[in-house]
Protein backbone atom coordinates (compact mmCIF):
# COMPACT_ATOMS: atom_id res chain seq x y z
CA UNK A 1 0.00 0.00 0.00
CA UNK A 2 1.66 3.49 -1.24
CA UNK A 3 2.25 6.10 1.50
CA UNK A 4 -1.72 8.04 0.42
CA UNK A 5 -3.53 4.48 0.55
CA UNK A 6 -2.35 4.01 3.89
CA UNK A 7 -3.32 7.37 4.80
CA UNK A 8 -6.90 7.25 2.85
CA UNK A 9 -7.40 4.14 4.98
CA UNK A 10 -6.79 5.69 8.14
CA UNK A 11 -9.23 8.40 7.68
CA UNK A 12 -11.59 5.67 7.29
CA UNK A 13 -10.41 4.26 10.60
CA UNK A 14 -10.38 7.26 12.01
CA UNK A 15 -13.73 8.07 10.69
CA UNK A 16 -15.07 4.43 12.43
CA UNK A 17 -15.60 2.67 8.99
CA UNK A 18 -13.89 0.40 6.65
CA UNK A 19 -14.02 2.37 3.22
CA UNK A 20 -13.07 1.47 -0.65
CA UNK A 21 -11.95 4.04 -2.89
CA UNK A 22 -10.84 4.43 -6.66
CA UNK A 23 -9.77 7.70 -8.11
CA UNK A 24 -8.65 8.23 -11.57
CA UNK A 25 -8.17 11.52 -13.88
CA UNK A 26 -10.81 11.67 -16.71
CA UNK A 27 -9.32 9.80 -19.95
CA UNK A 28 -6.32 7.88 -18.32
CA UNK A 29 -3.03 8.44 -16.11
CA UNK A 30 -2.39 7.15 -12.32
CA UNK A 31 -4.64 5.58 -10.52
CA UNK A 32 -5.24 5.42 -6.41
CA UNK A 33 -7.04 2.50 -5.09
CA UNK A 34 -8.29 1.41 -1.83
CA UNK A 35 -10.06 -1.94 -1.97
CA UNK A 36 -10.84 -0.56 -5.49
CA UNK A 37 -11.95 -3.89 -6.51
CA UNK A 38 -13.53 -5.52 -3.56
CA UNK A 39 -17.31 -5.51 -3.90
CA UNK A 40 -19.42 -3.34 -2.43
CA UNK A 41 -23.50 -2.20 -2.08
CA UNK A 42 -24.25 0.80 -3.96
CA UNK A 43 -27.69 1.79 -2.48
CA UNK A 44 -28.81 4.95 -4.52
CA UNK A 45 -25.29 5.08 -6.72
CA UNK A 46 -27.28 2.80 -8.90
CA UNK A 47 -29.33 5.61 -9.96
CA UNK A 48 -26.35 7.16 -12.45
CA UNK A 49 -26.60 4.23 -14.98
CA UNK A 50 -30.79 4.63 -14.51
CA UNK A 51 -29.95 8.36 -15.40
CA UNK A 52 -27.78 7.08 -18.28
CA UNK A 53 -30.37 4.54 -19.52
CA UNK A 54 -33.13 7.27 -19.61
CA UNK A 55 -30.95 10.04 -20.81
CA UNK A 56 -30.25 7.23 -24.02
CA UNK A 57 -33.61 7.20 -24.39
CA UNK A 58 -34.28 11.30 -25.00
CA UNK A 59 -31.67 11.50 -27.18
CA UNK A 60 -32.78 8.32 -29.26
CA UNK A 61 -36.47 9.92 -29.64
CA UNK A 62 -38.05 7.15 -28.23
CA UNK A 63 -39.12 9.63 -25.23
CA UNK A 64 -40.19 12.94 -24.95
CA UNK A 65 -38.72 14.45 -22.01
CA UNK A 66 -41.47 16.77 -21.74
CA UNK A 67 -43.98 14.44 -21.31
CA UNK A 68 -45.88 14.22 -18.02
CA UNK A 69 -46.83 11.31 -15.93
CA UNK A 70 -48.31 10.57 -12.54
CA UNK A 71 -46.26 9.32 -9.75
CA UNK A 72 -49.20 7.70 -7.65
CA UNK A 73 -50.20 5.98 -4.37
CA UNK A 74 -47.54 3.07 -5.41
CA UNK A 75 -44.21 4.86 -5.21
CA UNK A 76 -44.78 7.43 -2.10
CA UNK A 77 -42.96 5.58 0.28
CA UNK A 78 -41.79 8.23 2.22
CA UNK A 79 -38.54 10.20 2.40
CA UNK A 80 -38.00 13.33 0.28
CA UNK A 81 -38.94 14.25 -3.31
CA UNK A 82 -42.27 12.90 -4.38
CA UNK A 83 -41.34 9.75 -2.83
CA UNK A 84 -42.69 11.77 0.23
CA UNK A 85 -45.47 13.75 -0.70
CA UNK A 86 -49.12 13.32 0.63
CA UNK A 87 -50.76 13.25 -2.86
CA UNK A 88 -50.35 12.46 -6.31
CA UNK A 89 -47.43 14.18 -8.01
CA UNK A 90 -47.33 15.11 -11.79
CA UNK A 91 -44.13 15.89 -13.22
CA UNK A 92 -42.29 16.15 -16.81
CA UNK A 93 -39.72 12.86 -17.42
CA UNK A 94 -36.53 15.49 -17.32
CA UNK A 95 -37.71 16.64 -13.48
CA UNK A 96 -38.29 13.53 -12.42
CA UNK A 97 -34.80 12.42 -14.07
CA UNK A 98 -33.28 15.87 -12.16
CA UNK A 99 -35.18 14.58 -8.67
CA UNK A 100 -33.31 11.61 -8.76
CA UNK A 101 -30.31 13.19 -9.04
CA UNK A 102 -30.18 16.11 -7.37
CA UNK A 103 -32.08 14.92 -4.08
CA UNK A 104 -32.17 10.77 -4.60
CA UNK A 105 -35.85 10.88 -4.78
CA UNK A 106 -36.68 6.99 -4.57
CA UNK A 107 -40.39 7.32 -6.26
CA UNK A 108 -38.93 9.48 -9.44
CA UNK A 109 -36.20 6.95 -9.75
CA UNK A 110 -38.68 3.74 -9.68
CA UNK A 111 -41.23 5.86 -12.34
CA UNK A 112 -38.28 6.55 -14.35
CA UNK A 113 -36.58 2.74 -14.26
CA UNK A 114 -40.11 1.53 -15.35
CA UNK A 115 -40.85 3.57 -17.79
CA UNK A 116 -37.38 2.74 -19.64
CA UNK A 117 -37.15 -1.04 -18.93
CA UNK A 118 -34.67 -2.99 -17.10
CA UNK A 119 -33.41 -4.25 -20.24
CA UNK A 120 -32.42 -0.99 -21.38
CA UNK A 121 -30.49 -0.21 -17.87
CA UNK A 122 -28.69 -3.38 -17.99
CA UNK A 123 -27.81 -2.64 -21.75
CA UNK A 124 -25.39 0.15 -20.33
CA UNK A 125 -23.96 -1.64 -18.11
CA UNK A 126 -23.25 -4.67 -20.64
CA UNK A 127 -21.99 -1.48 -23.09
CA UNK A 128 -19.47 -0.61 -20.85
CA UNK A 129 -18.17 -3.93 -19.96
CA UNK A 130 -19.15 -3.58 -16.33
CA UNK A 131 -18.87 -7.15 -16.02
CA UNK A 132 -18.73 -6.93 -12.11
CA UNK A 133 -21.91 -4.68 -11.35
CA UNK A 134 -24.72 -5.96 -10.84
CA UNK A 135 -28.61 -4.51 -10.29
CA UNK A 136 -31.56 -6.60 -8.74
CA UNK A 137 -33.76 -3.87 -9.50
CA UNK A 138 -35.21 -0.23 -8.71
CA UNK A 139 -36.00 1.52 -5.40
CA UNK A 140 -39.13 -0.65 -4.83
CA UNK A 141 -37.24 -3.83 -5.09
CA UNK A 142 -35.01 -2.81 -2.70
CA UNK A 143 -37.65 -1.44 -0.12
CA UNK A 144 -39.22 -5.46 -0.86
CA UNK A 145 -35.73 -6.78 0.33
CA UNK A 146 -35.86 -5.06 3.32
CA UNK A 147 -39.37 -5.94 3.83
CA UNK A 148 -39.22 -9.62 3.47
CA UNK A 149 -35.91 -9.68 5.54
CA UNK A 150 -37.84 -8.30 8.10
CA UNK A 151 -40.57 -10.38 8.44
CA UNK A 152 -42.82 -7.36 7.49
CA UNK A 153 -46.14 -7.10 5.15
CA UNK A 154 -45.55 -6.20 1.96
CA UNK A 155 -47.68 -2.56 2.72
CA UNK A 156 -45.89 -1.86 6.24
CA UNK A 157 -43.97 1.41 6.46
CA UNK A 158 -40.67 1.23 5.98
CA UNK A 159 -39.38 3.83 8.55
CA UNK A 160 -41.11 2.01 11.26
CA UNK A 161 -40.03 -1.24 10.42
CA UNK A 162 -36.26 0.13 10.17
CA UNK A 163 -36.70 2.02 13.76
CA UNK A 164 -38.22 -1.33 15.08
CA UNK A 165 -35.46 -3.51 13.76
CA UNK A 166 -32.92 -4.23 16.14
CA UNK A 167 -28.90 -4.25 15.30
CA UNK A 168 -28.89 -7.85 14.79
CA UNK A 169 -31.45 -7.94 12.08
CA UNK A 170 -30.49 -4.96 10.57
CA UNK A 171 -26.65 -6.48 10.30
CA UNK A 172 -28.13 -9.25 8.10
CA UNK A 173 -29.95 -7.40 5.63
CA UNK A 174 -29.75 -8.77 2.06
CA UNK A 175 -29.25 -4.71 1.00
CA UNK A 176 -26.35 -4.53 3.18
CA UNK A 177 -24.54 -7.39 1.25
CA UNK A 178 -23.24 -6.40 -1.86
CA UNK A 179 -23.43 -10.56 -3.06
CA UNK A 180 -26.84 -10.14 -2.54
CA UNK A 181 -28.36 -6.64 -3.33
CA UNK A 182 -27.51 -4.06 -6.15
CA UNK A 183 -23.58 -3.87 -5.87
CA UNK A 184 -20.21 -3.07 -7.82
CA UNK A 185 -16.52 -2.05 -7.22
CA UNK A 186 -14.70 1.24 -6.86
CA UNK A 187 -13.12 1.05 -9.81
CA UNK A 188 -16.16 0.00 -12.10
CA UNK A 189 -18.13 3.13 -10.84
CA UNK A 190 -14.67 5.36 -12.02
CA UNK A 191 -15.21 3.60 -15.04
CA UNK A 192 -18.55 4.39 -15.78
CA UNK A 193 -18.38 7.77 -14.36
CA UNK A 194 -14.88 8.18 -16.87
CA UNK A 195 -17.34 6.95 -19.88
CA UNK A 196 -20.03 9.52 -18.94
CA UNK A 197 -17.75 12.09 -19.00
CA UNK A 198 -15.63 11.41 -21.95
CA UNK A 199 -19.01 10.80 -23.88
CA UNK A 200 -18.72 6.97 -24.46
CA UNK A 201 -21.32 5.85 -22.23
CA UNK A 202 -24.03 6.84 -24.59
CA UNK A 203 -24.86 9.39 -27.36
CA UNK A 204 -22.60 12.90 -26.31
CA UNK A 205 -25.65 15.00 -25.80
CA UNK A 206 -27.12 11.91 -23.69
CA UNK A 207 -23.63 11.97 -21.55
CA UNK A 208 -24.54 15.91 -21.31
CA UNK A 209 -27.85 15.42 -19.95
CA UNK A 210 -26.39 12.81 -17.00
CA UNK A 211 -23.13 15.46 -16.17
CA UNK A 212 -25.53 18.50 -15.94
CA UNK A 213 -28.30 17.11 -13.53
CA UNK A 214 -25.29 15.16 -11.50
CA UNK A 215 -23.50 18.83 -11.17
CA UNK A 216 -26.86 20.02 -9.52
CA UNK A 217 -27.16 17.48 -6.68
CA UNK A 218 -28.03 19.51 -3.41
CA UNK A 219 -25.55 17.13 -0.35
CA UNK A 220 -22.53 18.75 0.61
CA UNK A 221 -21.32 16.93 3.02
CA UNK A 222 -19.38 14.02 1.80
CA UNK A 223 -17.71 14.35 -1.65
CA UNK A 224 -17.91 18.21 -1.84
CA UNK A 225 -16.40 19.02 1.55
CA UNK A 226 -13.38 18.07 0.95
CA UNK A 227 -12.88 20.41 -1.58
CA UNK A 228 -13.24 24.49 -1.96
CA UNK A 229 -15.99 26.27 -3.50
CA UNK A 230 -14.37 26.83 -6.69
CA UNK A 231 -13.43 22.95 -7.55
CA UNK A 232 -17.07 21.79 -9.01
CA UNK A 233 -18.37 18.73 -7.97
CA UNK A 234 -20.93 16.37 -9.96
CA UNK A 235 -22.04 13.36 -8.19
CA UNK A 236 -24.52 10.96 -6.48
CA UNK A 237 -24.95 9.79 -3.00
CA UNK A 238 -25.80 6.12 -1.96
CA UNK A 239 -27.28 5.81 2.20
CA UNK A 240 -28.39 2.42 3.43
CA UNK A 241 -28.29 1.96 7.35
CA UNK A 242 -24.33 1.72 8.05
CA UNK A 243 -23.53 2.48 4.10
CA UNK A 244 -22.73 5.55 3.37
CA UNK A 245 -21.34 6.71 -0.40
CA UNK A 246 -20.64 9.17 -2.76
CA UNK A 247 -19.52 8.68 -6.53
CA UNK A 248 -18.88 11.94 -8.56
CA UNK A 249 -16.23 13.75 -10.86
CA UNK A 250 -14.61 17.00 -9.36
CA UNK A 251 -13.36 19.78 -11.92
CA UNK A 252 -10.53 21.86 -11.06
CA UNK A 253 -10.29 25.65 -12.69
CA UNK A 254 -7.74 24.52 -14.43
CA UNK A 255 -10.11 22.11 -16.42
CA UNK A 256 -8.92 19.00 -15.23
CA UNK A 257 -11.04 16.21 -13.70
CA UNK A 258 -11.25 13.47 -11.56
CA UNK A 259 -13.60 10.39 -11.30
CA UNK A 260 -14.05 9.29 -7.42
CA UNK A 261 -15.73 6.67 -6.10
CA UNK A 262 -15.94 5.98 -2.27
CA UNK A 263 -17.89 3.20 -0.77
CA UNK A 264 -17.95 2.83 3.27
CA UNK A 265 -19.09 0.89 5.99
CA UNK A 266 -19.72 2.46 9.32
CA UNK A 267 -18.68 0.25 12.42
CA UNK A 268 -22.33 1.90 13.73
CA UNK A 269 -25.51 1.38 12.59
CA UNK A 270 -26.34 4.70 13.57
CA UNK A 271 -28.79 7.12 11.54
CA UNK A 272 -26.57 10.22 11.54
CA UNK A 273 -22.75 9.74 10.93
CA UNK A 274 -21.26 12.91 10.31
CA UNK A 275 -17.43 11.65 10.91
CA UNK A 276 -18.05 8.91 8.13
CA UNK A 277 -19.56 11.34 5.66
CA UNK A 278 -16.31 13.79 6.27
CA UNK A 279 -14.42 11.12 5.80
CA UNK A 280 -15.71 10.44 2.38
CA UNK A 281 -14.76 14.29 1.45
CA UNK A 282 -11.60 13.93 3.15
CA UNK A 283 -10.45 10.39 1.29
CA UNK A 284 -11.24 12.05 -1.64
CA UNK A 285 -9.16 14.86 -1.61
CA UNK A 286 -6.00 13.12 -0.54
CA UNK A 287 -6.74 11.01 -3.11
CA UNK A 288 -6.97 13.75 -6.23
CA UNK A 289 -4.41 15.88 -4.42
CA UNK A 290 -1.85 12.81 -5.26
CA UNK A 291 -2.77 12.24 -8.96
CA UNK A 292 -2.48 15.91 -9.27
CA UNK A 293 0.88 15.62 -7.99
CA UNK A 294 1.54 12.56 -10.26
CA UNK A 295 0.61 14.05 -13.70
CA UNK A 296 1.07 17.69 -13.32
Amino acid sequence: MSPVEAAIADVFAAAGARGFLHAREIGGGPEVAVGADDPVVLASVFKIPVAVAYAREVVAGRLDETGRTRVGKRYRIGGIGTAGCADDVEMSWRDLALVMLTMSDNAATDVLYHRVGREAVDRVLGDLDLSRTRLIGCCEDLFASVLADLGAAEDADLDAVFAAATPEQLGKLAVLDPERTSASTPREITTLLDAIWTGRAAEPAACERVRSMMARQIWPHRLSSGFPSDVAVAAKTGTLPAVRNEAGVVSYPDGRRFAVAVFTRADSLAERQPAVDAAIGKAARLAVDHLRKETP
